[in-house]
């Protein structure tokens, strides 16, 4: 098991059906856009707030994260509440994402600039990319490496193969319920792309 695996694995250790798993704000605030049905995809989900939320507007979600104990919970959910939802162990850093499958893309607190490109690349002609992530500087009890803070103005760049649609930056309540800083900073995007 790597480092990284380990470090999610703890954090999701004493994670239950009780835990809770809220959708982003980009995703709450601009669910209008999401088509009726279709295939999303949650990538590095955690507990699957947004995966959830997909699922109960109608969409069959794929949930990928590295942590089994997290995707673990999620199946239990899932499973209880009937919701079309297919959890996956996977390390991002290591998988491809198919090629044009997914009508949505979800990615909140989470940034891994090199695979940006495939990201674009995994959506439906159409397809819409929901994404929020913490905004630099590094902010305490955000994470501790500076990579992964973005840039004031970066993710219309970052994906600039996909429409602007929605794009701000500020302060938010976190989704998270393990977070002990209940603001942080973040930027959000919805991009689409164009057929």
């Amino acid at each position: 098991m790597s480092s990284v695996q380990q470090k999610w694995e703890q954090r999701y250790a004493d994670a239950n059906l009780k835990t809770p798993a809220n959708p982003c704000y980009v995703l709450q605030q601009h669910s209008k856009l999401l088509p009726f049905s279709g295939k999303a995809l949650e990538l590095a989900c955690g507990l699957g707030g947004n995966a959830r939320f997909l699922a109960r507007c109608g969409l069959k979600t794929d949930a990928w994260d590295i942590s089994d104990n997290a995707l673990t919970v999620l199946n239990n959910y899932a499973s209880l509440n009937h919701l079309p939802i297919t959890p996956l162990i996977t390390d991002l850093e290591q998988m491809l994402l198919p090629y044009q499958k997914y009508d949505a893309i979800v990615v909140s607190r989470y940034l891994d600039r090199s695979i940006a490109k495939q990201i674009m690349q995994a959506l439906k002609p159409n397809g819409l990319l929901f994404y929020q992530s913490f905004l630099g500087p590094k902010q305490e009890n955000g994470p501790g490496n500076a990579d992964f803070y973005l840039s004031s103005g970066e993710l219309p760049k970052l994906f600039s193969g996909l429409r602007c649609e929605v794009y701000g930056e500020g302060w938010l309540a976190s989704e998270n319920s393990l977070d002990l800083n209940p603001k942080q900073r973040y930027s959000w995007f919805v991009g689409k792309k164009i057929a």
